[in-house]
């Protein structure tokens, strides 16, 4: 997490005061549900909110913790401090680090969540948008890197949306399935605090209480939500390559936007790289290298371990503050991306007319040729394009066994480009929705 690669509201979610701010508020309404409970004097539960409006001092706490080796101690002696320690006698009663620690941590989730899914908002728009712009701009499409047959730049953007749209509710399931609380006590058990204060704490922090806690909350629930964000990354990437390969020279079909005095290279001045989609190949690649940690956290010892902790303490903030920048960054690159349809048409005629090989594949079917015989006769003449630069359709309509099958009109026919579009609004609709 460096800040070239941060945005401010998503590194405050993870900051010590943040941090603290919301161990204050835990340890602050669950005095207030033991008070209700009769288990502690109102007084004291009501004192410990005069902390409600203090800057906790980080630096104190640290050097509290470089005693006593333990974060949340250092924390509640520093509240102590500030409240009073008679008035705050009865904080933290029945409960256990892990009880702050991981609540703590699903809301800080949650709250990056709701970042995330405002990022992915920006996105979906910006490729809606564009894909509106382009649904009938011819292009090539292509697999294996090798021209096919002719789709459409709207088509592109979006099944871009499409797959976002599939990681979005991924994410909002996610968020849904990392929103509990656990304020259970020592492995668990409720033994020293009522199952009630749980409640009271989720429910005023927007949570739902842990079904079943041991000592921690089951790190499975981590391991769906960080596995989420590693797919979302991955189709980052995938957006990002087909740009990088549709700004390469040979292709040249559309370019992220190069602003005003934007140097592509220190050494050829000529050069516009696609740097900020190489950027987010890069990302992507953080945020998914994050995902077998969080598996990983999943097996702990017993009732409870810390192995789990030093991975979140890094992958919580570096997995949620990188995606988050990622997002925004796409969402700018797509929303200026320059398009070229004149060079998408260009390159789409380049092997005059190959790409239509399938539609003279099928009318030989049709008309009565074996589909054996029928591929042999268009591949003969689609090798001469590729080996000897001819025009597909001029060959075509001077081979005798094609001719003996289909006329020249009908062969004309076969290299109407409209035939490739004519069902892309129903692909949209699909997509966006009718209207």
């Amino acid at each position: 997490m460096i800040p070239r690669y941060s945005r401010p509201e998503m590194v405050a979610i993870w900051s010590p005061e943040t941090k603290f701010r919301i161990w204050f508020e835990i340890e602050a309404h669950a005095c207030d549900a033991m008070a209700d409970l009769g288990v502690i004097p109102r007084a004291n539960a009501q004192a410990l909110w005069k902390a409600r409006d203090t800057e906790f001092d980080v630096a104190r706490i640290d050097e509290i913790e470089a005693v006593t080796k333990h974060d949340v101690i250092a924390f509640l002696t520093h509240l102590a401090e500030i409240v009073g320690s008679d008035e705050a006698r009865f904080v933290h009663q029945g409960m256990t680090s892990s009880d702050v620690l991981d609540t703590t941590l699903n809301i800080q989730l949650v709250r990056a969540s709701d970042l995330l899914l405002a990022g992915m908002d920006r996105l979906l728009a910006a490729l809606k948008a564009r894909a509106l712009e382009h649904k009938d701009t011819l292009r090539i499409g292509r697999s294996h890197g090798i021209h096919a047959e002719p789709t459409t730049m709207g088509l592109t953007f979006a099944r871009f949306y499409a797959e976002m749209a599939r990681g979005r509710k991924r994410l909002e399931a996610a968020r849904e399935e990392v929103r509990t609380g656990a304020i259970s006590g020592a492995v668990g058990t409720f033994a020293n605090i009522d199952p009630a204060v749980e409640a009271h704490v989720c429910e005023m922090l927007g949570l739902i209480p842990e079904p079943i806690s041991t000592q921690v909350i089951p790190r499975d629930r981590h391991a769906m939500f960080f596995a989420t964000l590693g797919v979302i990354a991955s189709s980052i990437e995938n957006i990002a390559v087909e740009i990088r390969h549709m700004q390469r020279t040979e292709v040249l079909e559309g370019e992220e936007y190069f602003s005003a005095g934007q140097k592509g290279s220190s050494a050829m001045p000529h050069k516009r790289n696609p740097v900020l989609s190489e950027n987010l190949t890069g990302l992507a690649r953080l945020v998914r290298c994050m995902v077998v940690p969080a598996m990983e956290n999943v097996a702990l010892w017993h009732e409870r371990d810390i192995s789990h902790s030093s991975v979140e303490r890094m992958i919580g903030p570096d997995a949620t503050v990188t995606l988050d920048f990622a997002l925004h960054r796409l969402a700018g690159v797509i929303e200026k991306l320059v398009v070229y349809p004149e060079a998408m048409l260009a390159n789409m005629n380049r092997f005059r007319g190959l790409v239509m090989s399938q539609r003279v594949l099928l009318a030989l079917t049709q008309a009565g040729v074996s589909r054996e015989d029928a591929y042999r006769l268009v591949q003969r003449n689609a090798m001469k394009v590729w080996e000897e630069g001819k025009d597909f359709k001029t060959e075509l309509l001077g081979d005798e066994e094609v001719r003996a099958a289909l006329s020249a009109k009908e062969i004309e026919e076969k290299f109407d480009l409209a035939y490739h579009t004519r069902h892309v609004d129903t692909i949209f609709a699909r997509v966006f929705g009718a209207g």
